[in-house]
C-alpha cells in the first residue's frame, strides 16, 4: 500500500513531462476504450440521435474529469484561488496560468475522443440517420412520412430485414460518413494549426511575465507539499510522544507484569529529541488556522 501510495503521490507531482504522459496515456487509453467498445445504435427514431451523441460526448466528460483529478494543480489552484488575501498577496496571473495549463493538459484525452469518433463515423450515423432528406435518395420515393423515418432511424443497422434489400441505406450511410470524417479532419486540422500558431507566436509575448508564471505556480505546489510532509512527520513524532507518555502513565502495571524499561538516563535522552516544537493539540491547530488565513509573505 505504501509504495502504491508513493506511485500515485509521484504522478501527481506538478513535473510537466510526467504530466504530460498522463495526458498521453489518457489519449491511448481513450483509442483503445472505443476501439473494444461494443457500438449498437437502437435504430428507434427517438433514441438514436441520444445514444449517437451521448457516446461522442459523454465519455469525453468522463475523461476531462479524470485529467483534472490526476492533475495535482487543480487542487493547488483552486486552493490558491480559494485562500484568505491574508499577509500574501495572490497573483491572478499565476492562478490563470495554472488554470490554462491544467485545461490544456485535460482536454487532450477528451478531444482524441471526439475526433475518433467522427473519423469513424458510427456516432454521427446513428444520431443523424433520421435527419436526412429523403428526398435525396431514390430508396424513399414510394414510402409514407412515418415508413419513411423508420426507414432512415434502421440505417445504422445493416442487418435489420426491412434494410437488407434497400438500396438507399448504402449511399445514406456513406452521406453521414463523409461529413463525420469531414468534420473530424476539420477540427484535428484545426487543433495543429492552433497548436502551431500559439508554439510560433509565443515568443512574441512577454516571455518575462510567462516565466513569472510558471516559476510561482511551481513554488505554490512545492511549498503545499513541503508543508504537507512537515505535518505528517510532526504527526508521527506527536503520535509516539503520546503513546510514550501513556506507557509512562501505566509504568506500574508494566512493572507487575514483568516488563523491562528502558533505563531513566535512555529514556531522557530519547524524549529529548523525539520532538520539539508544538506539542499541544490547539497550539498545532491555531498554526494550521494561521498557515490558511494568514500565510506568510515570500520575504525570508
Amino acid at each position: 500500500m505504501d509504495r502504491f501510495r508513493m506511485i500515485f503521490q509521484y504522478f501527481q507531482s506538478n513535473s510537466e513531462s510526467v504530466m504530460n504522459g498522463i495526458c498521453g496515456l489518457l489519449a491511448l487509453a481513450s483509442v483503445k476504450m472505443y476501439t473494444c467498445f461494443d457500438f449498437s445504435c437502437p435504430c428507434l427514431p427517438r433514441y438514436n440521435m441520444a445514444y449517437g451523441l451521448g457516446i461522442m460526448f459523454v465519455p469525453p466528460i468522463a475523461l476531462f474529469l479524470c485529467g483534472l483529478i490526476l492533475n495535482r494543480q487543480s487542487l493547488v489552484m483552486l486552493e490558491e484561488w480559494r485562500r484568505p488575501q491574508g499577509r500574501r498577496k495572490k497573483d491572478l496571473a499565476v492562478i490563470r496560468y495554472m488554470c490554462s495549463s491544467i485545461l490544456q493538459r485535460a482536454m487532450v484525452a477528451p478531444v482524441v475522443w471526439i475526433v475518433v469518433t467522427l473519423l469513424d463515423g458510427k456516432c454521427l450515423i446513428c444520431a443523424f440517420s433520421g435527419s436526412v432528406d429523403p428526398e435525396k435518395f431514390v430508396g424513399f420515393a414510394n414510402a409514407s412520412p412515418t415508413q419513411v423515418q423508420q426507414l432512415l432511424a434502421k440505417v445504422p443497422c445493416k442487418d435489420d430485414e426491412l434494410m437488407r434489400n434497400n438500396t438507399s441505406r448504402k449511399a445514406v450511410s456513406r452521406y453521414l460518413r463523409c461529413w463525420s470524417q469531414a468534420l473530424g479532419w476539420s477540427i484535428l486540422l484545426i487543433l495543429i494549426v492552433a497548436a502551431f500558431l500559439a508554439r510560433w507566436l509565443r515568443p512574441c509575448f512577454n516571455q518575462a511575465a510567462l516565466l513569472q508564471a510558471r516559476h510561482w505556480s511551481n513554488y505554490i505546489d512545492i511549498e503545499q507539499k513541503i508543508f504537507e510532509e512537515t505535518c505528517c512527520e510532526h504527526s508521527r513524532l506527536f503520535a509516539h510522544k503520546c503513546i510514550l507518555h501513556f506507557f509512562k502513565s501505566m509504568r506500574e502495571e508494566i512493572k507487575l507484569h514483568s516488563f523491562s524499561l528502558p533505563r531513566e538516563r535512555e529514556e531522557a535522552e530519547g524524549e529529548e529529541d523525539l520532538l520539539r516544537g508544538i506539542t499541544d493539540q490547539d497550539q498545532m491547530n491555531k498554526l494550521l488556522k494561521m498557515w490558511y488565513y494568514e500565510k506568510p509573505p515570500l520575504n525570508v
